[in-house]
């Protein structure tokens, strides 16, 4: 997405475009290859609202409907996938779990075809390596790992990956110092790939549980490879409040995730109890209303974890979840 800056500076240059022929501006001779232009009081007045414009524009991007392949995990790499792009589904996230599947009999070069063969995008892959963000003993081994998925995923076309902090140890306030250099050797190592790299914040993680923690660590960071991976349900469900996305500053969340939450007590939810988009009670129109707001215009992946989504036929849930995430789309006003 182009920003304001970029519209703001081609409308200036249509401003000073040749100024001969425009009424009311003088036309200045050139002095050293360049031309020096008097603009009117009135033309200078309408910067901020040119400025303006440009950003609300921004704003109007439109995000796309992606699926994650957790959500058919049981139908593996091929057939999910076959099925997504039977029911209109243009946009996947596929894991590295069923990948690995996949490449037990046949190979990435394979594995790439059937994307392009079906008409989808990679839009993020699932790496499932953990132990990146947090301070940890294994985490030379996970970086490894991570390098390897990268060069993988690279190959596949995806622009990004991503890794959630899953972990339950016990951290103190210098963690959250030391733990920069691990983003930035994981970024790094994402950059070699001519990929970006987001951080899943995880519900009930003891180290990076909510929205807030998130933006604190990218922003010290600061790192152009590293963002942050926006789940609707670790959002809502979790520590998290709503009026912590006022926040989030336009390119700071590089991915997100689209899941329903059950109506049940928080203290029972867990990774069982999502559900599809406009089948629980999460304000999810709302928060992508919000998101949007804040200039996001990427994917949302659809990531269930149910048996009974995980065994379906990927065909008919593709269709179903579509349909269902098209009204709250339309209720978000996107």
């Amino acid at each position: 997405m182009r920003h304001a800056p970029d519209a703001f500076l081609i409308k200036l240059r249509e401003l000073v475009a040749r100024p001969d022929q425009r009424p009311g501006i003088p036309a200045i001779p050139r002095e050293s290859g360049m031309v020096f232009v008097m603009l009117p009081r009135r033309t200078v007045l309408q910067v901020p609202l040119v400025l303006a414009v440009a950003r609300a524009g921004a704003a109007t991007g439109k995000m796309t409907l992606s699926m994650h392949q957790t959500t058919s995990a049981g139908a593996g790499y091929r057939k999910s996938l076959e099925g997504w792009a039977k029911a209109g589904i243009r946009d996947v996230e596929p894991t590295a779990a069923l990948l690995d599947d996949y490449l037990k009999t046949d190979s990435l070069a394979s594995a790439k075809r059937i994307l392009s063969d079906n008409g989808l995008k990679i839009v993020s892959g699932a790496v499932g390596v953990t132990g990146l963000w947090e301070p940890n003993p294994n985490f030379a081994n996970n970086l490894d790992a991570f390098r390897k998925r990268c060069e993988q995923f690279a190959y596949l076309g995806a622009p990004l990956v991503y890794s959630p902090c899953i972990t339950t140890a016990k951290f103190s306030p210098v963690d959250y110092v030391r733990c920069m250099e691990n983003i930035h050797q994981v970024a790094d190592v994402a950059r070699q790939f001519g990929l970006k790299v987001a951080a899943e914040f995880i519900r009930n993680s003891t180290f990076l549980a909510s929205l807030p923690t998130a933006l604190r660590l990218h922003r010290e960071a600061r790192h152009p490879n590293f963002g942050i991976l926006f789940d609707c349900y670790h959002f809502w469900s979790g520590p998290s409040k709503f009026e912590d996305m006022d926040l989030i500053n336009p390119g700071e969340i590089i991915h997100a995730h689209l899941n329903d939450t059950q109506d049940l007590p928080r203290e029972l939810l867990d990774m069982q109890s999502r559900v599809i988009p406009g089948d629980g009670v999460a304000p999810l129109a709302k928060i992508l209303a919000k998101l949007a707001g804040l200039n996001y215009a990427g994917p949302v992946s659809v990531e269930l974890f149910l048996p009974r989504f995980q065994e379906a036929e990927p065909f008919e849930l593709a269709k179903e979840i579509k349909l269902k995430c098209e009204s709250v789309f339309k209720q978000a006003g996107l």
